[in-house]
């Protein structure tokens, strides 16, 4: 698997949307959006309220690969200050479990302003470990080493007449935003304008089934009209 450089620092890209910082033995995360299906059926959509499982699922695996002394996750972990009252009591186990492998750091969101009583742990607005500072949202005027989410990046690649759609990495040797891993989390291409104060041309790590692959800027491609979907 390529390795990432943030500033000097080599960062492990995982096709299940997580990054690993080697030399810090630590997991990053982000956006894992908890109950994000139960807050959509409370307001009448029904979607399967399966999304919490599923991502505590690809969590747990990334704890077993990687064997990580910490998880940093950067902020939407939960999809609201509510989360936790709907959350399945099974699941709720499996993320206590989770966090008592290892240490764990809450990064502070816009969706989750504090962490949940029970799920509780360290938490900043803004954390920095050596070269490399831990945020949610990312900033025009970021110190080099700047490591954040909340956009969902995702790339559009049209290759060969194919075209693929998949969520990625965003980086620059200076920064990188973090792919969302909550399971029903949309993304918002990497061409958007959101973006344009942050990168000139980054690459895009687009995540495939069974590696990270990195995609040139000069190989991206818009979304088609009207079929864009939403970072949410």
């Amino acid at each position: 698997m390529h390795a990432i450089l943030i500033n000097g620092e080599a960062l492990t890209p995982d096709p299940l949307g997580a990054a690993y910082w080697a030399r810090e033995e630590t997991l990053i995360v982000s956006d894992l959006h908890f109950e994000k299906g139960s807050s959509f059926a409370a307001r009448g959509v029904m979607l399967p309220p399966y999304d919490t499982r599923t991502t505590l699922l690809r969590l747990a695996s990334l704890i077993r690969q990687y064997q990580p002394k910490r998880v940093i996750s950067l902020g939407d972990a939960f999809h609201d200050e509510e989360a936790e009252t709907r959350m399945n009591e099974d699941d709720a186990q499996t993320l206590v479990s989770l966090m008592r492998e290892t240490d764990w750091l809450w990064v502070l969101g816009n969706h989750d302003p504090e962490p949940p009583a029970r799920f509780a742990a360290p938490c900043e607005a803004t954390a920095q470990i050596g070269a490399l500072t831990f945020v949610h949202e990312p900033s025009e005027r970021a110190r080099p080493g700047e490591i954040a989410g909340h956009l969902h990046p995702c790339a559009r690649v049209v290759s060969e007449g194919r075209t693929l759609r998949r969520r990625c990495f965003a980086a620059s040797e200076t920064r990188m935003i973090m792919p969302a891993m909550g399971a029903y989390t949309g993304g918002l291409n990497i061409l958007d304008a959101a973006y344009a104060p942050l990168f000139s041309s980054p690459v895009a790590w687009v995540m495939g089934a069974d590696g990270v692959y990195p995609i040139g800027y000069e190989n991206l491609a818009p979304d088609v009209a009207g079929g864009a979907l939403a970072r949410a």
